[in-house]
């Protein structure tokens, strides 16, 4: 069994399709959705972990690239830039899933992109700016 967190940008032609239901029966995969984003006469957007055998899971990726769902791992759509944090802390105390945690021996923000689910708690905290989320 493998696990992927995903970022599906989905176009506006199929936002009101049963993508992920299709995909689920089809496949055989699990799924939990972390955050959607689905306004009326706009781009979707669906942050999600898939999970089932590595070729379930290949194969129900290359459904969505044939659907044009774009589709980015998790992991690159948060990013902390280095040079602005000053390692407060501040954004720890929101973390959720503590993907952002302080290391008591650096005493020194580290950020876990593996545990992260994209709630940008962290980003409305920050008072450098210096978490910053790409979608």
């Amino acid at each position: 069994m493998i696990s992927r967190r995903l970022v599906l940008h989905f176009p506006l032609a199929i936002i009101d399709k049963p993508i992920i239901c299709q995909m689920v029966k089809d496949y055989g995969i699990t799924f939990n959705i972390l955050k959607a984003n689905i306004i009326p006469n706009k781009e979707g957007l669906l942050i999600l972990e898939v999970s089932g055998k590595e070729k379930d899971v290949e194969s129900a990726l290359e459904y969505l690239n044939r659907l044009n769902v774009q589709i980015d791992p998790l992991a690159q759509d948060i990013k902390r830039n280095d040079e602005k944090c000053t390692h407060c802390g501040v954004c720890t105390v929101f973390c959720p899933t503590e993907a952002l945690a302080i290391d008591r021996a650096t005493m020194e923000v580290d950020y876990d992109a593996g545990k992260c689910i994209a709630c940008e708690a962290c980003v409305k905290v920050c008072p450098t700016q210096a978490i910053e989320v790409y979608f």
